[in-house]
């Protein structure tokens, strides 16, 4: 570890911190104004887009309508998205291509539907230009902003009072205003500082150039800033090429490197500061950031730490081993690769500058536990966020618990019924994801695909089903996915992780919709100060820990003690 990896670590939480009050009061105005502070540069795209859909005076939805929209439109992606991709032959501007085969064009639609962006394949030799942008960049654009209505929703149940209408918001109306004035606007002026860097954007063939020795080689080009853009803003993660940003024509430069970092986290930070305003006390919001940059540290100096230290096995006689180098780009460093190691898990986005699967097993156990944990540390496009006010409310019932008095959370009581569906919203994907990868474990349609064998293996099949359910779409690139098994498997896990969460979230903000806010009393918690943040913080590790500690043992944990006792698989 060095002085200057720590500096590039520090200016990043100052410029991701200082960017959270202005961008998040943006959002707010955005979402929760008459008139949106872009509205006369883009009110005209607006309405367009309204008008053509019809809603033009859209009423507002219940919770259950608002999850039906969520619902039907995300079935509605899955299927265009999928025969677009076996139709790419036919796509301009480059038609030509063979169709993706059936079962891996069905695990793509539901990756990029599902805001996942898990990619089985090498997207330079599989999709077309058309793919890519038709398919692949406008689900990147409307599975973020998806995540903004799920998180809008949410959120107006808990804030808004039960003397006003029933509703909370019209997911069309949302949809539009965050693609609108949020991810295009955002986007457009990203990839001309990705230009500006050298990312590459155009629609030039392939380049054959002659190598030393006799033969050529392939030089892949393309769209890629438009792409680019797009899956870090919107926190995606889907690569136009297979190496994704660890690609010097996606991540040219450390300055592109460092600034692919902050729009990872620039929307989801910036929404706590949404939140918190509209609760009308931005501390609200300010103590979910804390909670969240203070775990995103914890992480990384981990991550930091673990590859600095290096890899016993690789240790000389009488010589200690050297820094873990393996996987990483050197114009990044230990110092980059660890951020934004760290950064893609803790949020929802499967963009990686190094191999996962090259990290020792201590900074693997690291990225894989920031996943099992939710992702609620930022998270997704509005989506970390839900997850974290669903820990919140968990973790105020445990505070009343304590004092034995019934729990409150901004003024509205916490009962049973919120409690069962809380439960349920947590317990969902640590089944799926557990369930799947015991399956996947015990029979070759899961191991033969394996590049490890041993705990490391395991870590694989465990990365693979985490990043799944957890809608983050990295991996440990050891594993072979496209086969019949992981294609089916890991869609299923998708679907669960994005859409079978909805369901109690707006049966959650339904049920504290209709309540009515009573005073605070003696043994109520105050959800904006140090207290709270404290019982946070450890609601979330006890959650995560004794969900996952066991089977941690088995791969990560088991792996680190084996190596450095010499032992190999």
């Amino acid at each position: 570890m060095t002085t200057r990896g720590w500096i590039e670590i520090a200016a990043f939480v100052l410029v991701m911190v200082v960017l959270v009050r202005p961008l998040g009061r943006y959002l707010w105005h955005v979402f929760e104004r008459e008139r949106p502070p872009a509205v006369r540069a883009l009110g005209w795209l607006e309405r367009a887009l309204l008008r053509g859909g019809g809603l033009v005076d859209a009423r507002g939805q219940s919770a259950r309508e608002y999850g039906g929209a969520v619902l039907a439109f995300g079935f509605v992606g899955v299927i265009v998205t999928h025969a677009l991709l076996r139709l790419q032959s036919l796509l301009p501007p480059d038609p030509g291509h063979a169709a993706v085969p059936p079962l891996l064009a069905f695990d793509t639609a539901v990756s990029f539907t599902t805001n996942t962006n898990w990619q089985a394949y090498a997207g330079e030799s599989t999709m077309s230009y058309g793919a890519q942008m038709l398919a692949l960049t406008w689900q990147n654009f409307v599975s973020a902003a998806t995540g903004f209505g799920v998180m809008l929703a949410f959120a107006r149940g808990l804030t808004r009072r039960a003397d006003d209408d029933a509703t909370v918001g019209n997911f069309w109306v949302d949809l539009v205003r965050a693609l609108v004035y949020v991810l295009l606007p955002l986007s457009l002026a990203f990839a001309l500082v990705l230009v500006s860097q050298g990312v590459i954007q155009c629609f030039a063939p392939p380049l054959q150039l002659a190598t030393l020795e006799p033969g050529t080689q392939t030089i892949a080009l393309g769209p890629v800033a438009s792409q680019e853009a797009i899956k870090l803003i919107g926190v995606n993660g889907g690569g136009f090429f297979n190496a994704n940003s660890a690609h010097p024509f996606e991540n040219p430069t450390p300055l592109s490197d460092f600034l692919q970092c902050v729009a990872i986290l620039l929307l989801p930070a910036a929404l706590t500061h949404t939140y918190g305003c509209m609760t009308g006390n931005p501390r609200q919001g300010w103590v979910l950031l804390v909670a969240m940059t203070l775990l995103l540290l914890a992480g990384v100096a981990a991550v930091y730490a673990a590859e600095a230290a290096g890899n016993p096995a690789a240790a000389l006689p009488g010589v200690a081993a050297g820094p873990n180098l393996e996987g990483k780009e050197v114009r990044f460093g230990l110092a980059g690769s660890a951020l934004f190691a760290t950064i893609t898990t803790d949020a929802s986005c499967g963009a990686v500058n190094g191999m996962h699967d090259s990290f020792t097993p201590l900074g693997g156990l690291v990225l894989l536990l920031d996943i099992m944990l939710g992702e609620v540390v930022f998270g997704g496009v509005g989506v970390g966020l839900v997850g974290m006010l669903v820990l919140a409310l968990l973790t105020v019932f445990v505070a009343g618990l304590m004092v034995g008095r019934t729990p409150e959370y901004l003024g509205k009581k916490i009962e049973p019924r919120e409690m069962k569906l809380a439960m349920l919203y947590l317990l969902t994907v640590p089944l799926v994801l557990l369930v799947l990868a015991a399956i996947a474990a015990v029979g070759p349609w899961g191991t033969a695909p394996l590049g490890n064998a041993g705990p490391h293996g395991l870590s694989e099949i465990l990365y693979a089903y985490a990043s799944a359910s957890g809608n983050n779409g990295s991996a440990f690139a050891g594993l072979a996915a496209d086969t019949p098994f992981y294609d089916l498997t890991l869609a299923l896990a998708m679907l669960v992780g994005r859409f079978a969460l909805v369901v109690p979230v707006l049966a959650i903000a339904a049920s504290m919709r209709r309540k009515t806010p009573v005073p605070p009393g003696p043994g109520t918690l105050p959800t904006d100060g140090g207290s709270f943040l404290a019982v946070l913080l450890a609601v979330v590790l006890v959650v995560g820990a004794l969900t996952f500690f066991p089977v941690l043992c088995l791969g990560p944990i088991v792996e680190h003690f084996t190596v450095a006792a010499g032992r190999f698989f």
